[in-house]
């Protein structure tokens, strides 16, 4: 258990909405409650916010940019850097919120997702330095040539709930590194880091206006910040159903757009792999954040002559997750978000057990877990490949497993979804790896491994897991806009090119 835990409800007294460097309450006439999902308590009750209040969150943001925008890259980094620091001396008071109000096990957020955001921040110090445009030179002969990048203005960013720390980091820290400033929706659900993050930046000396928070219902809120004329750029995390929707409002005012959706990654085993280590890497990687992750494991194919020892394995290894208090140091799996999303989740698997087998799970636990929501590592063997369990994201801890025969075969399965955003493949073989790795049509593709992801490198999917990316220099590919200048260097008056448009040679 964590000491020394601060009241939420007197840290967010004033309010859930953080405008212009203040917290406020929102004035849509509603509320919203936060609740803990491993004991069904209320956390925080806060006035949601409305049209108005993202309309002074978009003011804020615009008044503020002119400054932010023209400081140096130098002064960017250091006001980063700072709020590194921040970030990690909060680093409990994070940690311990993210629990709350998620039910992640505390040791996934005191492992994960806080060191990850604090060092998103450290490595967005850096690249603040590093906007880089092609070098100068004379390309036309007549001309020298270079490639500024310069910020956008105010970006309208929409993220989810299932990693509330991290998607606020992977959203604020490319745009204002850049030189942009943001509004930043997070859900409803879980707003108190997103919050916390922005009073951070603020300690750190990082002006006013810079980064807004706007914590309101997606129809209300979300879709009047996409759709603000004084927004530039809209990044959304979340379904690829509300992403259609999002992209529908973007173009109508024809916003850049970034979008990272849905995924149903697969997770293929050649029948040279080592089976221990799929077998573990399947049940860390399809139960991570209790399976509530768009990179998580969620279709495992399995090469014919390994899968009847896969399917046991894992489920041998799922029976030995320990259920509980998130809070609890010994805890592995926590609830689902809500029990709404926990009702969800079970309603793919009650429905999977007409065309297919549940081998273990499949049930919501009793007793002093009753009131949460929680819900048993499930493995499911049998399913068809057209059938909804295979095809449909679940967001749950739910892994299901198919066998194939060929190489071609398994390949072809493994892409065989709407979606693109992760797939990893086992073998011992580097020649049928590095094929997986050509072949599968995903953003990230791990090879013996499944879920690591590092601030270097990009995260964004293939089809209707969306486009752009998150993390990493590709980043500032969607914050920045390229301009191309070019200088006459023959001080020529009437140019050989003219005499296309009128006189001679």
């Amino acid at each position: 258990m964590m000491g020394n835990r601060f009241q939420v409800k007197d840290r967010f007294a004033e309010g859930a909405q953080y405008i212009d460097g203040r917290l406020r309450p929102g004035t849509s006439g509603r509320s919203h409650t936060v609740v803990d999902p491993a004991t069904g308590a209320d956390v925080l009750t806060y006035e949601l916010a409305g049209p108005a209040d993202v309309d002074e969150a978009v003011a804020a943001a615009k008044r503020a940019f002119p400054a932010w925008s023209a400081a140096t890259p130098g002064e960017r980094s250091d006001a980063l850097h700072r709020l590194a620091a921040v970030l990690a001396e909060q680093a409990d008071d994070f940690a311990y919120a993210e629990s709350l109000q998620c039910g992640k096990p505390i040791k996934l957020s005191t492992e994960f997702d806080v060191p990850g955001t604090i060092d998103n921040t450290a490595f967005f110090a850096g690249a603040a330095r590093h906007l880089q445009g092609q070098a100068a030179g004379e390309y036309s002969g007549d001309h020298t040539s270079y490639v500024r990048r310069e910020a956008i203005g105010v970006v309208g960013s929409i993220a989810p709930w299932n990693y509330p720390l991290q998607m606020a980091a992977w959203k604020i820290l490319p745009a204002i590194a850049a030189g942009n400033t943001i509004v930043l929706k997070p859900a409803e659900l879980t707003p108190l880091t997103s919050l916390m993050f922005a009073q951070a930046a603020k300690e750190a000396g990082l002006p006013d206006g810079v980064i807004n928070i706007v914590t309101g219902a997606g129809r209300d809120a979300g879709e009047h910040l996409v759709g603000h004329p004084d927004v530039v750029m809209t990044s959304f995390t979340g379904s690829t159903a509300v992403g259609k929707r999002v992209a529908e409002i973007a173009t109508a005012t024809v916003k850049r757009l970034h979008l990272e959706l849905g995924g149903k990654a697969p997770f293929l085993v050649f029948d040279d792999a080592d089976l221990e280590a799929a077998a573990h890497g399947a049940v860390a990687a399809s139960l991570i954040n209790t399976g509530q992750d768009c990179t998580a494991a969620t279709r495992a194919y399995v090469q014919r002559p390994l899968h009847d020892a896969f399917v046991a394995r894992v489920a041998e290894l799922m029976d030995t997750v320990r259920l509980g208090d998130p809070f609890a140091p010994d805890t592995d799996l926590g609830p689902l978000v809500s029990h709404a999303q926990r009702d969800r989740v079970a309603g793919f698997v009650e429905r999977a057990r007409a065309y297919a087998t549940v081998v273990t799970g499949g049930e919501v636990p009793g007793g002093e877990l009753a009131e949460g929501a929680y819900y048993r590592p499930t493995l499911i063997s049998g399913a068809a490949q057209d059938s909804e369990v295979v095809q449909s994201e679940i967001f749950g801890p739910v892994l299901v497993v198919l066998p194939f025969d060929t190489d071609d075969e398994g390949i072809a399965l493994a892409n065989d979804t709407p979606y693109g955003l992760a797939a990893s493949a086992w073998s011992r073989d580097v020649y049928r790896a590095g094929r997986a790795t050509r072949e599968l049509k995903a953003g990230c593709v791990w090879v013996n491994d499944h879920i690591p992801i590092i601030s270097e490198m990009p995260h964004g999917g293939y089809k209707a897991s969306g486009f752009g990316k998150d993390m990493s220099a590709y980043s500032f590919e969607e914050y920045t806009q390229v301009k191309h200048v070019m200088y006459d260097n023959t001080a020529v008056a009437a140019k050989d090119w003219h005499r296309t448009i009128f006189g001679d040679r």
